[in-house]
């Protein structure tokens, strides 16, 4: 995940002015909150949560059967 560093936020800011935060998120997607000026948290809007999430078991089965069909021979050697 790239960081914006216009998204960061320090804990104590979010703390204090979350309304703020909520803002930023609204106007850019997300915010990181820095603890001890590391990142430590990320808020995101609720409808990118799911754009963010590894593929689904659909895909991974598509994409495992794409590759057995393609190294049938090599796989059926390491069998033996």
């Amino acid at each position: 995940m790239n960081i914006n560093i216009e998204n960061l936020v320090s804990i104590s800011d979010a703390n204090q002015n979350f309304s703020r935060v909520a803002r930023l998120v609204d106007e850019r997607g997300t915010a990181v909150i820095l603890k001890n000026n590391a990142p430590r948290y990320v808020i995101m809007d609720f409808s990118l949560l799911y754009k963010n999430v590894a593929a689904h078991d659909a895909d991974v089965d598509a994409i495992a059967s794409r590759i057995l069909k393609k190294h049938l021979k090599a796989f059926e050697e390491l069998a033996k």
